[in-house]
């Protein structure tokens, strides 16, 4: 008995934990390879922005000092610690690095700028061009030493450049790669359960119900949005939950639509009349068995929806109104390439940026909607 298969024991194929109609999705899915690598390049390029502080930061990762291990990382060590006065320790500084490099070692992520750091030592007034684009002795010329100075190295170099305050540009799309796929991914998700609950109920219940909700939402939808968002920054500092509430309040409406559809669709199907019949209850017939069938729909919009969340922020920073003052924001970066002509790879790196991150979206929301395509699932 211990060597027959599951498939001899059951009679039935082992299908793992998808069902098998959601295996031959997944397949579809891989079949589309545009689609299936477009997921796993922006996962991947998602993750690493996760670790940003790991990838660039004006600290160090790990220090050994007199023989203790820090996490510069991690904790705001006092500098009185290294035998300074601050309150807050600046690595970049002779004085520190020196001091931590006589008395033990430090390892520096591969970019030694955090979104905000100031590089002091540009050759000359920002914005000053990739290193890459100049001699070893012009983008060496910021240092006291020049082209011998210890601080001119691969990790001070700014890859993609710097903007017009001499911030690092690859810090700051590293940093604001990470705020703009978070905020997408919230507002989409919360959009998703408050307008897919208003669509089922629109759907299942119809009647007065639905035309009251549903010229609530006509009402709803004709707002100006941008109108409301400049008379809340005039009255709330501006912020990122801010910003996402003030976006959700209007963005879940995109959604109801699609939901509304399925489940006035589906709400006279033989299955779920028999479940009225047995005594079902409305919520357990709008949630387990017909929501199931209505989020077919609503999935395969996910990720354009969260690709045009992304465009909203990077709009709305871009005109003034997204996050504060100096956070690493794509609309800030492609405001400063409009703004310094003179400096073409801060339009170049947003233009690009944004064109891969949206890229890959759409690319990964076709494979899902063929995915889902009841032609290619059942045939």
């Amino acid at each position: 008995m211990s060597d027959l298969t599951s498939t001899e024991v059951t009679g039935r194929p082992k299908t793992g934990w998808l069902s098998p109609m959601n295996a031959r999705r997944w397949q579809n899915f891989k079949a589309n390879r545009r689609g299936y690598w477009s997921l796993w390049l922006f996962l991947f390029l998602f993750i690493i922005s996760l670790f940003a502080e790991f990838v660039a930061n004006d600290k160090p990762i790990i220090a050994s000092y007199k023989g203790e291990i820090l996490f510069p990382v991690a904790v705001d060590y006092p500098e009185e610690k290294f035998g300074g006065f601050l309150a807050v320790t600046d690595y970049r500084s002779d004085f520190i690095q020196e001091e931590i490099e006589a008395n033990g070692w430090m390892i520096w992520p591969p970019i030694r700028y955090s979104y905000r750091t100031i590089n002091a030592n540009v050759p000359y007034s920002a914005p000053t061009p990739p290193f890459w684009l100049m001699s070893k002795e012009e983008r060496c010329a910021g240092y006291p030493e020049g082209v011998d100075d210890p601080g001119c190295n691969l990790g001070n170099m700014d890859w993609l450049g710097t903007d017009d305050l001499a911030r690092d540009v690859l810090a700051r799309v590293i940093y604001g790669f990470r705020i703009s796929v978070l905020f997408g991914l919230l507002l989409t998700g919360f959009s998703a359960v408050i307008g897919v609950a208003a669509g089922a109920v629109q759907g299942y219940f119809g009647g007065w119900v639905d035309l009251l909700m549903q010229r609530f939402i006509e009402i709803w939808s004709s707002l100006p949005t941008l109108y409301i968002l400049l008379i809340i920054a005039a009255i709330l500092p501006p912020g990122f939950f801010v910003l996402l509430g003030v976006m959700l309040v209007f963005s879940w409406v995109s959604f109801v639509a699609v939901v509304r559809a399925e489940f006035l669709r589906a709400r006279n199907f033989e299955y779920v009349r028999a479940a009225r019949a047995l005594g079902v209850g409305n919520f357990t017939i709008m949630f387990r068995h017909l929501l199931p069938n209505a989020m077919v729909a609503t999935l395969t919009f996910i990720p354009f929806i969260l690709s045009g969340a992304i465009v909203t922020l990077t709009s709305l920073d871009f005109l003034g109104f997204g996050m504060p003052p100096g956070s690493p924001s794509l609309g800030e970066l492609v405001n400063q390439g409009k703004s310094n002509l003179q400096a073409p790879w801060l339009g170049i790196t947003a233009f690009f940026t944004l064109s891969i991150m949206l890229s890959l979206l759409v690319f990964v929301g076709e494979a899902v909607r063929d995915a889902f395509d009841p032609r290619k699932t059942f045939q």
